[in-house]
């Protein structure tokens, strides 16, 4: 199937018509006159009021956005920029914007030239339509009258017939009239009320600023975590294990059993504390913020079950995002192959290219790893994808797997 109208009017006639592109033009047409009948409507009773006719062209360009789906393989973002809490805010916004004078421009269009444009071609294909039903109606014996000159039965027949058989072409002329006129109305509204450029660049840069944004609120939050836990429950328990250790050697020699229970609460004590130390390293290891990824790496394989050779060469520090997605993936990806992929080896290799980061963690499991059957590697790709990097994973039936992650960054 073409890809756009043009393209489809540029082929076979016979496929053209049985096509999609003839009804989507039909479609854009005529609601293009249904809309043009509604703005009439909403722009009437602003005209008491004629500063706000300046943004009357807003919510037109957003449903004209959507219409473009018509004819547009694509959707058309939006141009207009976030605007800033508080009613004025937004209008000196929105007043200081291209975009809201191209979509005021395009509504005068609409309401003038595209509404003449439109309904002419809805009216000639109505007449093509009524030279088409012309010889059903008399056939049906339904009552047509002519206002000149005298008509016999068989001449009517005649003349309905032969305006039946001229009505075809017509019908198939008009047919390509109006995809010509849908799809040149479509550019033009493309044209007026996509992003420019400059919009588009504007709007990456501040998609990216707020990704950042969200990236170190996540951190910062993550920190903050781990600070309660260092200096709050932890530190209650460290005091809890010490008391516990001293009221077991007070009750040794009074009495047997209370120095027994006293003994398991003891132990038990220091098993949480030993927990909530690892769920600290979890959150937020200390060597990877005192030292960087590369220590921070040979101290995960160095904890690693099996065997495990980390050649990762930094020149320096990264920003702290990226050391964090980086030091995550890697402690998941020795995770996953330690659990599921039974491997007897792993080598982790990093090396600073440019401002591009690029890891890769290869193993010699039994492979099979997929994305799509689980959540963990899709959570992977997701912490990836947040600092704009990105991840690939090979992993065959029978081994091996390597997952590599490649992220933006620059050494300090």
């Amino acid at each position: 199937m073409p890809t756009s109208v043009w393209r489809a009017m540029a082929g076979n006639p016979v496929r053209f018509l049985r096509s999609r592109w003839p009804w989507r033009s039909l479609a854009y047409v005529f609601s293009s006159v249904a809309v043009t009948a509604i703005v009439w409507l909403a722009v009437l009773p602003l005209l008491l009021f004629p500063p706000l006719l300046l943004f009357v062209g807003i919510p037109i360009g957003a449903l004209e956005r959507l219409r473009l789906g018509f004819m547009e393989p694509e959707a058309v973002r939006d141009p207009h920029a976030p605007a800033p809490p508080g009613g004025w805010a937004w209008v000196r916004r929105r007043l200081t914007e291209a975009a809201t004078w191209r979509e005021l421009g395009y509504c005068a269009c609409l309401l003038s030239v595209l509404a003449l444009l439109d309904l002419a071609a809805m009216l000639v294909l109505c007449m093509c339509l009524l030279l088409l039903t012309l010889p059903l109606l008399v056939g049906s014996g339904a009552d047509v009258h002519f206002a000149a000159g005298t008509w016999t039965f068989e001449t009517i027949g005649r003349a309905c017939a032969v305006a039946g058989l001229a009505g075809v072409p017509a019908t198939v002329v008009t047919l390509y009239g109006i995809s010509v006129l849908g799809g040149a109305q479509a550019a033009f509204a493309k044209w007026l009320l996509a992003p420019t450029g400059t919009e588009t660049n504007r709007q990456v840069e501040e998609l990216a600023r707020s990704r950042s944004r969200l990236v170190n609120s996540f951190e910062a939050e993550r920190r903050r975590i781990e600070r309660d836990l260092h200096d709050g429950a932890q530190q209650h328990l460290v005091l809890l294990t010490m008391k516990l250790g001293l009221a077991e050697r007070h009750l040794a020699d009074a009495d047997g059993r209370a120095g027994a229970l006293v003994g398991e609460a003891h132990e038990q004590a220091r098993l949480a504390l030993t927990t909530l130390r690892d769920q600290i390293r979890g959150i937020h290891p200390q060597i990877l913020t005192d030292f960087g990824l590369a220590e921070a790496v040979r101290e995960l394989a160095e904890r690693c079950p099996i065997p495990v050779e980390a050649d990762v060469d930094l020149p320096g520090r990264l920003p702290p995002e990226i050391e964090s997605t980086a030091y995550f993936v890697i402690s998941e990806a020795l995770t996953n192959a330690v659990r599921h992929a039974a491997a007897t080896r792993i080598r982790i290799r990093g090396r600073l290219a440019g401002q591009r980061l690029a890891l890769s963690i290869a193993d010699d499991g039994s492979g099979g790893a997929d994305p799509s059957r689980g959540t963990g590697l899709r959570g992977l790709a997701d912490r990836v994808a947040v600092v704009a990097g990105t991840l690939e994973i090979s992993s065959p039936q029978g081994g091996p797997t390597t997952v590599r992650i490649d992220l933006p960054c620059r050494c300090e």
